[in-house]
């Protein structure tokens, strides 16, 4: 029977994760799985977001960056429901995924005997994932909703975290230690619930979670998360945006804050009514907010070269 080249790929691939079980993933099979990003990548072929792209999304809203997504026939980017370390701050920053399964013992020592031979000794496997974290990473674990004895994270791996990334973390599941947690100022994080109780890890014994991959596909509430996709987590929710709409997203955002800038002020001015400002606007009005965009442009909260970049494409 001749295989189709769709799936002899899969099978390529199933036979790489199948080899790579709980391990991280083979930089051919991500840049596999992330064709439209054309940029720059990571050593290991994760997707690189550039640090300017990253510094604009902070003042997205999660309402511009679900539009940008939705029109782009992306409709399972969003989750919410969290509880919230620095309800008032924002996180950014690239994911990288890790995977956990209720624990089995079997599937535990393989992949600890596998860690062994990778890295010449034993490690929690909890802590693996962390040491793949670069700055401007977000760590996004899906721990399946796992609560009492569960939680993987407390202010241990919470300080390594943050030192590695200067970021939090997305959790689906109970982390502990919540009060060191909140210790660590910018360590922005949304997680699923608490408790105080910690994951039983003993291969040799009781165990909870097994690791079962790093830096895969992996799904948070009804998100499935990419390595690499920028995390954009405000106002108690979590968007994950893939890598080749970032700067979209982030452009978008720009033109609709601008507009939103100058339609309040043209409005307290009282120069143009709410029913002239809320619908298409007129060649008039267009004119005049190209006319206050160079008026202003030094002032705006929105780099001057993408002002000048969208007053190119304007003909007033």
């Amino acid at each position: 029977m001749k295989l189709t080249f769709f799936s002899a790929a899969m099978l390529c691939l199933l036979s790489q994760a199948t080899a790579s079980f709980g391990q991280q993933i083979s930089k051919e099979e991500l840049i596999f799985l992330t064709p439209e990003w054309k940029g720059e990548r990571f050593p290991d072929g994760r997707p690189k977001v550039p640090d300017a792209i990253l510094k604009r999304m902070r003042l997205v809203t999660q309402e511009e960056a679900w539009a940008v997504l939705r029109n782009e026939n992306y409709k399972y980017q969003y989750a919410d429901g969290w509880q919230v370390i620095n309800p008032d701050s924002v996180l950014v920053g690239r994911a990288v995924t890790a995977t956990f399964m209720p624990g089995r013992p079997d599937v535990q020592r393989i992949t600890d005997k596998k860690g062994l031979e990778k890295t010449g000794k034993v490690k929690p496997q909890n802590t693996w994932p962390i040491e793949l974290l670069t700055k401007g990473d977000v760590y996004v674990v899906d721990q399946f909703g796992m609560h009492e004895d569960g939680p993987t994270i407390g202010d241990n791996l919470g300080n390594d975290i943050y030192t590695r990334t200067g970021n939090g973390i997305v959790y689906e599941g109970a982390i502990r230690d919540i009060n060191g947690l909140k210790e660590l100022g910018g360590f922005t994080s949304f997680f699923r619930s608490y408790h105080p109780s910690h994951h039983l890890n003993d291969p040799n014994g009781a165990l909870n979670t097994t690791l079962v991959g790093m830096n895969r596909p992996t799904r948070i509430g009804r998100v499935m998360v990419m390595p690499g996709d920028v995390v954009l987590g405000r106002d108690g929710g979590v968007i994950f945006i893939p890598p080749h709409l970032a700067e979209k997203v982030v452009k978008t955002s720009e033109i609709v804050r601008l507009r939103d800038m100058f339609s309040h002020e043209r409005l307290r001015e009282q120069k143009y009514t709410s029913g002239q400002i809320d619908t298409r606007w007129s060649a008039e009005i267009e004119k005049d907010f190209s006319q206050w965009l160079n008026a202003h442009i030094n002032e705006l909260p929105v780099p001057k070269e993408q002002i000048q970049e969208l007053l190119k494409t304007r003909t007033w």
